[in-house]
Order: C-alpha cells, then sequence, then structure tokens
C-alpha cells in the first residue's frame, strides 16, 4: 500500500475515492512513567526512549489506517496527516493518530 502526505501518487492517476481513514494508538501514563524513570539516556537534549515510544506509536498509527485503507480496497492513502495530542485526565495520555483518503489507483 503506498501512504503519502502528498494529494496524489505521481505517475499513477486516482481512480476511485474510497473515503477518509483513520487510525490511533496512545500512549498511556506507564509510558511516561518508564520514559522519565529512563531519563539517563538523554544526551545532547534528546531521549531515546521517549523518541522510540513516539516512533512505535506513530507507525501503529500507520498501520492501523493501512489496514482500514484497506477493507475498502484501497490501493493507497493520500493526503496523510499525523496529529500528536495529550489525553486524559492531568495530560497522563498522548494519542497519534493518522489520517488520510482511501483511494484507488488507475
Amino acid at each position: 500500500m503506498i501512504v503519502t502526505t502528498t494529494p496524489s501518487v505521481e505517475g499513477r492517476p486516482i481512480s476511485g475515492y474510497k473515503g477518509i481513514v483513520t487510525g490511533e494508538a496512545i500512549l498511556g501514563a506507564n509510558v511516561f512513567r518508564d520514559l522519565f524513570a529512563g531519563i539517563r539516556d538523554i544526551v545532547g537534549g534528546r531521549s531515546g526512549a521517549y523518541e522510540r515510544a513516539l516512533q512505535e506509536a506513530r507507525e501503529t498509527a500507520i498501520a492501523e489506517m493501512e489496514a482500514n485503507a484497506g477493507k475498502l480496497g484501497a490501493d493507497a492513502v493520500v493526503g496523510v496527516d499525523l496529529d500528536y495530542e495529550v489525553i486524559g485526565q492531568n495530560g497522563s495520555m498522548l494519542m497519534v493518530s493518522a489520517s488520510g483518503t482511501a483511494v484507488t489507483l488507475g
């Protein structure tokens, strides 16, 4: 499945629109506690543990979005947008969401 932030796939005309598809992943409070417990891995102002957790959440959200597009019979997802939101009581969770338009290509 082709996934792109652009509104089209170069060289491949869009032959049909299947609809908006989304995927979400939530990092809970335990993840934050674990990440801050591992704060010692910060080098040059960056936390490898935090970056790995965000990468995993992002990959999960994109994979879920792709799966939803596949269920609609799509070949690609165009116009993909990634969002990061703090949610829950006292901002105790982080949600990563991916959304885009599922399409078939000609």
